[in-house]
C-alpha cells in the first residue's frame, strides 16, 4: 500500500485488525477486509491494488488534500456521483505525483468525496486536454450498496 500511493498510509488504510483472503488457487491475496467490510482487492495479473468505496472512504480520510484527488467541478459533481467517467475538460486540480494507471479519489472542490477509479491521463494532460477520459470510475457514492 505504501509503495502504490507513494505514502506512509498504508497503516491507517489496513489497520492490524484487518482480514486478509487468500485465494485457493493461487495461494495469492485477494481481498482486504475490514469488520465483513471489502476494502480493497489485488488485482491478479499485475498485484496492484485496487479500492472499493470503503477502502476510498479511509484513503480519503488519511490522505491530506491534495493528495491522490482529481478535483472536478461542481457541475459535473452529480453526474460523477452516478458513476459516469471523469472527463478532462471538467477537472479543476490534479495531485501532480499521479500517473496515468493510479487508483484515484474524485473530488469536488469542497473535497467531497464523489468516485474511486483509474486514472487513464497524467495530471499535465489531465490539464490541458479538452477531450478524454481522464478517470474511468468503479465506484461511486451514490451506486453504493448499502
Amino acid at each position: 500500500m505504501n509503495y502504490q500511493f507513494s505514502s506512509p498510509i498504508g497503516h491507517l488504510l489496513f489497520p492490524d485488525n484487518c482480514e486478509i483472503e487468500i485465494s485457493k488457487r493461487s495461494g495469492q491475496i485477494r481481498r482486504v477486509l475490514l469488520k465483513s467490510k471489502v476494502l480493497a482487492t489485488i488485482r491478479a495479473h499485475d498485484g496492484r491494488i485496487v479500492l472499493t468505496l470503503a477502502g476510498a472512504l479511509r484513503l480519503h480520510q488519511a490522505a491530506p488534500y491534495p493528495r491522490l484527488r482529481v478535483v472536478v467541478s461542481q457541475e459535473v459533481a452529480p453526474f460523477i456521483k452516478e458513476g459516469r467517467s471523469v472527463f478532462a475538460k471538467h477537472i479543476k486540480e490534479v495531485d501532480s505525483d499521479l500517473r496515468a494507471g493510479d487508483e484515484v479519489l474524485v473530488v469536488d472542490d469542497k473535497d467531497t468525496l464523489l468516485a474511486v477509479g483509474m486514472a487513464h491521463l497524467s495530471p499535465q494532460e489531465m490539464l490541458e486536454l479538452s477531450r478524454g477520459v481522464a478517470v474511468k470510475t468503479r465506484h461511486s457514492i451514490k451506486k453504493r450498496k448499502t
